[in-house]
């Protein structure tokens, strides 16, 4: 093992677990879709100063992009909504959350689509509402993404975007393992990759995991693809270069004592919890 490696895995032990997702599901406490249904509020929660539930989704088509396992989806389903459409490209996500729609009573109003959100199919102007949480960080082509989002949207509606940006201190998406804040900042993707191996190796799901996370260039060598590092900057050029000037924008601090933090350019990047953007498709 190599000593860049020994050292993160060393750190590693002082930190507590970050709560995750899969380490609940496979502890047996929660499925990661009842996991996303409770976090339902805490997403909606980002754009509570300035939009509520009703306006967001009540009898409001809706599509939800990169859903995962749809657990927001059918919660924005209890905001409301008429029809919740959820679109992510992982295949298993789609039993799952067809299952769980039907396990609460949601399944006349919840279509589960699996494709890829940078050609989706679907017809223009579909949509009252679309919901883009934590998808904008994942996306391997985000501009081509945003523009069919654009595409899919009725004029006068609204897109609304929350995410991490890439230098938050969870930033590399390895929290289910490596609990080091900042980690990505300190040590380099080969360093990570081959600890998180290592963290995660005997799990029940840790192909699936492995899988998520990371793919072999043309030389067999392994890269994170889960994300695609977007930074606050990258995100504000995508809207600039389609043309679009967001109806309400925001940085939300770690901490609200470090706001006068975020407010300074060059500085702000690890101390933005979620760069939260809602965009509306001009009327004609």
């Amino acid at each position: 093992m190599r000593l860049p490696v020994k050292i993160l895995l060393g750190l590693n032990k002082l930190f507590p677990p970050v709560p995750h997702p899969f380490n609940l599901q496979n502890e047996g406490k929660l499925r990661y879709n009842q996991w996303q249904y409770q976090q339902g509020e805490r997403t909606i929660a980002c754009f509570a100063p300035k939009y509520g539930k009703e306006e967001m989704f009540s009898g409001k088509r809706v599509l939800d992009l990169g859903c995962g396992a749809a657990g927001k989806s059918l919660y924005y389903i209890s905001c409301g909504a008429s029809e919740v459409v959820g679109l992510d490209i992982v295949p298993h996500y789609k039993a799952e959350a067809e299952a769980f729609a039907e396990e609460l009573g949601y399944q006349d109003r919840f279509t589960f689509i699996l494709g890829s959100a940078l050609e989706t199919g679907l017809p223009d102007a579909g949509f009252d509402t679309i919901v883009m949480n934590d998808f904008m960080e994942h996306i391997s082509e985000p501009e081509t993404a945003a523009a069919e989002a654009l595409r899919l949207l009725r004029p006068g509606g609204r897109i609304y975007v929350n995410f991490p940006p890439y230098y938050h201190p969870y930033g590399a998406h390895l929290s289910d393992a490596i609990g080091i804040p900042w980690v990505h900042l300190f040590f380099s993707e080969r360093t990570m990759i081959e600890a998180y191996k290592h963290l995660i190796r005997g799990l029940p799901d840790e192909r699936e995991r492995l899988d998520l996370r990371f793919s072999k260039d043309e030389n067999g060598v392994d890269h994170l693809t889960y994300i695609n590092k977007m930074t606050i900057r990258r995100f504000r050029g995508i809207l600039k270069k389609l043309g679009v000037t967001p109806l309400w924008y925001r940085e939300i601090p770690l901490r609200r004592i470090l706001t006068p933090l975020v407010k300074l350019p060059g500085v702000k990047g690890p101390f933005v919890r979620m760069c939260v953007c809602v965009i509306e498709k001009p009327q004609g």
